[in-house]
């Protein structure tokens, strides 16, 4: 079937029709994918952490600052064309002028085949334009699309971390050099006394040594004296 669920894709699919928003999430389950399903441009712009603005009289403007109760990442998004209040199209020009999330690829589907249309809407970002019915053949042109956004985050994770190395904030990447030094020192302290203590024992001998030498010279030039003494007395 497809991939493992680590490298999962997540799809947001946009449709009002709670038919085509069905067939649109199995199909998307059967390419692996994990899939969330809304009825509504808003409820994606919601889901997405975009607010429309309370203060505009335009219910499509949308605040400056996102809502930050969206916390799992989105790797596609899928939305029918034709919908009430909010199209397919103004979803996507939102999307495209948000700055968190202009690089989420957008797929727009739509059961007219109007060639101004889908002109229209690649003109403006999306990556894709789909005639309904949505075929499973449709859906894997979709996953290049979705591996640019995966690989995009994985490196933006990987700048976080080096700048966080970089800042001096502690990191498991510092614990080994730690834990290599200590043992360094473990290893080094007990050769050093080993050292010490050969020394000293060489020390040692030397001197007894060197004793024994001056005692047995002494010793020797004691008796001869004696005996020549004895000798010449007799």
């Amino acid at each position: 079937m497809g991939m493992a669920a680590e490298s999962q894709f997540h799809v947001l699919a946009v449709d009002d029709s709670l038919f085509d928003r069905k067939l649109i999430e199995r199909l998307l389950q059967k390419s692996s994918c994990q899939v969330t399903t809304v009825d509504s441009g808003s409820k994606a712009l919601e889901f997405l952490g975009l607010r429309q603005g309370i203060d505009s009289n335009d219910p499509n403007a949308l605040s400056t600052a996102p809502v930050n109760h969206q916390v799992v990442e989105v790797n596609l998004i899928i939305t029918d064309y034709c919908m009430p209040g909010m199209t397919g199209y103004d979803l996507l020009k939102k999307v495209k002028e948000s700055s968190a999330f202009r690089d989420i690829p957008v797929v727009i589907m739509s059961s007219e085949n109007v060639p101004a249309r889908i002109s229209r809407c690649l003109e403006e970002g999306a990556e894709e334009f789909f005639l309904k019915p949505v075929r499973l053949a449709d859906l894997n042109k979709l996953k290049p699309h979705m591996m640019k956004t995966k690989l995009k985050n994985q490196k933006l994770e990987e700048i976080e971390t080096t700048s966080k190395v970089e800042n001096g904030v502690p990191t498991a990447v510092v614990e080994p050099e730690i834990k290599d030094s200590t043992q360094v020192e473990i290893e080094i302290l007990p050769l050093q006394e080993d050292l010490l203590l050969i020394k000293e024992e060489e020390q040692t001998l030397s001197t007894n040594n060197k004793r024994k030498s001056v005692e047995e010279g002494i010793s020797t030039d004691r008796a001869r004296p004696r005996f020549d003494g004895i000798a010449t007395a007799v």
